[in-house]
């Protein structure tokens, strides 16, 4: 299960509300935090953190320490990475006191509409309770999100 662990949080070198860097031990990637979010929870593989813009009164991102592109570079091989990644996602829902895990949204953004070149899951819950906004852009109906189970299925192909 997760480990709490912090992360470090360069304060970003670009106007107000600019991306801020999150450093780990083999990743160093641009996210959108809110750079009061230092608390994270990760272990060898993996780092967890809340969203800046959650979708939900829930949203985190689960990111693995080794690069990865996007959803489109994931190879036949990585079905445990993202199979790890989930399990990390619904621990920290556990965790979080979410017992509804029907009601929750896991997936990954298709580029062109990723605005991070780093792979990265959205657990989102409750999912019924998504604003507009964030339906078109994590809902069953957008057509740059993919569940976590459809990209499971894809790569078994």
């Amino acid at each position: 299960s997760p480990m709490p662990c912090w992360a470090t949080i360069h304060e970003p070198s670009l106007p107000s509300g600019g991306p801020s860097t999150i450093s780990f031990d083999s990743i160093n990637c641009h996210f959108y935090l809110n750079t009061n979010t230092s608390y994270c929870y990760c272990d060898d593989e993996l780092v967890c953190f809340r969203d800046l813009k959650p979708g939900a009164r829930h949203h985190y991102l689960v990111v693995p320490r080794t690069h990865v592109g996007n959803c489109k570079s994931l190879r036949k091989e990585h079905i445990p990475l993202v199979e790890k990644m989930e399990e990390m996602g619904r621990s920290v829902l556990h965790k979080k006191k979410v017992t509804d895990l029907d009601d929750i949204r896991m997936g990954l953004h298709m580029p062109p509409f990723s605005s991070v070149p780093h792979l990265h899951l959205h657990v989102i819950a409750p999912a019924s309770q998504m604003s507009i906004t964030s339906l078109r852009n994590y809902g069953p109906q957008s057509y740059w999100f993919i569940t976590v189970n459809r990209s499971k299925q894809k790569l078994k192909k």
